[in-house]
């Protein structure tokens, strides 16, 4: 039997996914969110690759078919790729599956991907968490990202993005961050009768770790933790974000640039080490934002990553 140990583990955790610990097991269920106390035997760091890497190229777009004149690529196409690249991990963005696609889709790209060798490690929706309670855009918000986890479970995917969102027109910072966290803890509840983590990503209204921070410690909910996107928080240091939010990552998109203090290349090692003495166990899921050809320069990008994560 290959490596029993790490199978005996997650049976043990009950989990599905590899690298989440023992999320769900090490927090009270009334208690706020905290840093992950991970599984005994430190860092574990595994490649993955998100969907969104050839946004360009899919041929389905938020429901709806794409006139593209760029190569096109289908979502078992996407599986393909990683299991060519040797990719342990398979995140696939919600924007880019079949406007038509019936529960069977789902459930069919889980065998598919199973028999590739490759886990579908999440999947990332585009929702807007801000709207107060009892409006009818946060109920058709929460209804969007409930329809998204009952897809997770069909995919078997333990993870699901989320965003805060931006500010609705009359809602100030401080009822935002409010709201983010009631629909957070409340989607939360839903998600972990699926077994499902949601990761509040640092986006739109989120710029700097302390207002991540604030919003994730205010949810009770022990399946409520960080999408830490490497390339997203505009400060001075965004590596320093980095690290304060790390312990409490589900999830890690990796990007190749940074937007602040000055727009550039990304110093990847330096991530990777940030990552690794945080203690962090799971996925570090390169989402490639440039606009030149994925096909063609995601693989070297992988391959820098593979100095740093360990399967």
């Amino acid at each position: 039997m290959k490596n029993p140990d790490r199978r005996n583990f997650l049976k043990t955790a009950g989990l599905t996914a590899a690298g989440l610990g023992t999320i769900g097991l090490q927090h009270d269920a009334l208690a706020a969110v905290e840093p992950f106390k991970r599984a005994p035997g430190g860092a574990r760091l595994r490649l993955a690759l998100a969907a969104y890497s050839f946004r360009n190229h899919f041929t389905w777009m938020k429901g709806k078919a794409k006139k593209n004149k760029n190569p096109q690529i289908t979502m078992k196409g996407f599986v393909d790729f990683c299991a060519e690249h040797d990719c342990g991990g398979a995140e696939l963005t919600s924007y880019f599956f079949p406007g038509d696609a019936k529960e069977q889709y789902y459930a069919d790209m889980r065998a598919y991907a199973h028999q590739r060798g490759v886990e579908i490690c999440g999947t990332a929706v585009g929702n807007n968490f801000s709207n107060p309670k009892g409006s009818e855009e946060r109920a058709k918000q929460m209804e969007y990202v409930r329809l998204w986890i009952d897809r997770a479970a069909l995919m078997g995917a333990p993870h699901i993005r989320v965003f805060a969102g931006r500010h609705p027109k009359g809602v100030n910072e401080k009822d935002a961050e409010r709201f983010a966290a009631e629909a957070l803890e409340e989607a939360g509840e839903y998600a972990g009768k699926k077994g499902i983590c949601l990761g509040i990503e640092n986006h739109d209204s989120i710029a700097d770790s302390g207002r991540l921070l604030r919003i994730v410690r205010a949810v009770k909910s022990p399946w409520v933790g960080i999408n830490l996107d490497t390339g997203n928080f505009r400060t001075d240091n965004p590596y320093k974000d980095i690290a304060e939010t790390a312990a409490y990552a589900v999830n890690v998109q990796l990007k190749v640039d940074m937007r602040t203090p000055k727009p550039g290349p990304a110093d990847l090692d330096r991530i990777g080490k940030i990552l690794k003495d945080s203690g962090y166990q799971g996925y570090v899921v390169l989402e490639y934002e440039k606009d030149d050809d994925p096909f063609e320069n995601v693989p070297p990008v992988l391959d820098r990553m593979r100095k740093f994560c360990d399967a």
